[in-house]
């Protein structure tokens, strides 16, 4: 295909992108406004203004916590009264949260994951609905993971959140579905991001360094020998918000490399050598020079 036919196919649309000045968001984004789309990111961070800076005048940062639900009617609305409505929301942004099992879960811990990652995609999908429905309609993403549909994967409290995710976006889709409102989710394998790093509580130069060293390693973990890298999310996000996906709805693309086919493995100190675990233990300790 021609590149004069692959670009614009977001020329109009407006998107809302949450989690969007880092990692898979950010590529998101970055794709979305190369399409044409006017964008709209919401993220924690102070410095996202600064990230996302050099993407022109079709961007617009706003600081957001989405579990708080007056921040995520705050990004929305900013949309619609800057670039006159919206056509996307991409709910992208999460946590991993603790690693404890069932037994030994902090349940401030297990609060704080839900109230991101599953409260957060329902008050984007809540607050989205009303301003699709003055467009005629359009596109909503949830990021869930793989996780999420095979319980060995992920620690317990995020693979039960993105398993409530993925049931989210099903029951979402059956009732937008009459407003010409598709939502879909996908489920990413393990993506080369800065992430892993936050969650070791590395500073972000060395969470940034480390997803550079993840690409070497998560290769080796799937069928297809290559790592997952946030570009790969971003081509799945601009189909799932594009017009191509206009019969898609209530559905999730799974985009792993074909990791789910093969046999899985739990993150465990005990895991063997070659596992998820020692590809990252071995990256956070490159990175940290140890």
């Amino acid at each position: 295909m021609s590149s004069s036919k692959s670009m614009g196919r977001l020329t109009g649309k407006v998107a809302f992108v949450t989690g969007g000045a880092s990692g898979m968001g950010l590529a998101s984004v970055e794709r979305f406004v190369a399409e044409g789309a006017s964008v709209v990111v919401a993220d924690v961070r102070e410095d996202g203004e600064g990230v996302l800076k050099g993407l022109g005048d079709k961007i617009r940062y706003i600081q957001c916590d989405v579990s708080q639900e007056a921040d995520v009617q705050r990004g929305i609305a900013l949309a619609e009264a800057t670039f006159g409505g919206l056509d996307i929301v991409f709910n992208n942004a999460g946590i991993v949260g603790t690693p404890a099992v069932v037994e030994d879960m902090p349940i401030d811990g297990w609060d704080r994951l839900m109230a991101v990652n599953v409260r957060g995609p329902m008050l984007g999908i809540k607050h989205g609905i009303p301003a699709l429905k003055r467009r005629g309609g359009g596109s909503i993403i949830n990021t869930a993971s793989t996780a999420g549909l095979h319980a060995g994967l992920g620690n317990t409290a995020y693979a039960v959140s993105k398993a409530a995710c993925v049931a989210l976006t099903r029951k979402a889709a059956a009732e937008c579905g009459p407003h010409n409102i598709r939502v879909n989710s996908i489920c990413p394998g393990y993506i080369a991001t800065p992430i892993f790093g936050d969650v070791m509580g590395l500073p972000r130069a060395q969470a940034d360094a480390m997803a550079l060293e993840l690409r070497k390693g998560f290769g080796a973990m799937q069928p297809v020998p290559r790592a997952g890298v946030p570009e790969d999310i971003a081509a799945a996000a601009l189909f799932l918000a594009s017009d191509e996906s206009a019969f898609i709805s209530g559905t999730e693309i799974v985009v792993d490399g074909a990791m789910l086919v093969r046999q899985r493995e739990e993150i465990r100190p005990d895991s063997p050598p070659g596992s998820a675990f020692h590809v990252l233990n071995s990256a956070r300790l490159s990175v940290a020079g140890l």
